[in-house]
């Protein structure tokens, strides 16, 4: 039901271990509206899985990895070099004397970014590959040619 043009009004069923997880949330971190909390739910929601439908997006891509297995330093640092195109930064970070993580910080179009991830994935020794992209609004258009520029 639409009350006015800017606002819809519909109901949603939640299992009941998911609805009493929603009013402890709220009870502890203090939120009163469960409208306001769907309404940002959803906003992440999207953001976080435009990306998949073809757009220009923007992130990070998480890499947790064994560098004690043969050759999987190697094979992620030349995999990063065949897509300069799209990786802006990638920041090593040593979590233990086994387990590295990089967090590669990436720009451009969807599919390439995805063609990455796979390849990603595909290395022995990576065990984990998390991205965190979002679709980048025309808003940002001007961003998307690489340029660099001062905020």
């Amino acid at each position: 039901m639409i009350k006015d043009k800017s606002e819809a009004k519909f109901g949603v069923y939640l299992p009941l271990d998911l609805a009493s997880q929603l009013e402890s949330f709220m009870r502890e971190t203090g939120i009163k509206s469960k409208s306001r909390l769907v309404q940002e739910a959803l906003r992440v929601f999207l953001l976080e899985h435009a990306w998949k439908s073809g757009r220009a997006v923007a992130g990070i891509i998480g890499v947790f990895y064994n560098h004690e297995v043969r050759g999987v330093d190697e094979a992620l640092t030349d995999l990063q070099h065949d897509y300069l195109d799209i990786i802006l930064s990638t920041l090593h970070v040593h979590l233990t004397r086994d387990h590295c993580m990089l967090a590669i910080t990436v720009r451009g179009q969807t599919e390439r970014i995805r063609e990455l991830v796979n390849k990603l994935i595909s290395i022995n020794g990576v065990i984990v590959v998390r991205p965190l992209l979002l679709a980048i609004g025309e808003e940002n258009r001007d961003h998307a040619d690489n340029e660099v520029h001062a905020h």
